[in-house]
């Protein structure tokens, strides 16, 4: 857990810096598909999926 919880704050970081110096490019995207995929895997990920969720909901509500 410790390893994952440690990967998911590396590759957050660096996709930060790959968004704000060049936009995403394709070894950006795949570092992103990385930090996606061991932020699925922390105790975090149930929280994010419930936040989520709520968004659409709200969104879903809207009446244009």
């Amino acid at each position: 857990m410790i390893v994952s919880i440690s990967c998911v704050v590396l590759l957050g970081i660096v996709v930060f810096i790959f968004f704000r110096k060049d936009g995403l490019k394709a070894s950006h995207a795949l570092v992103a598909m990385l930090f996606g995929f061991y932020l699925a895997s922390t105790a975090i990920a149930p929280s994010i999926k419930a936040g989520g969720e709520s968004l659409a909901g709200l969104l879903g509500g809207f009446k244009f």
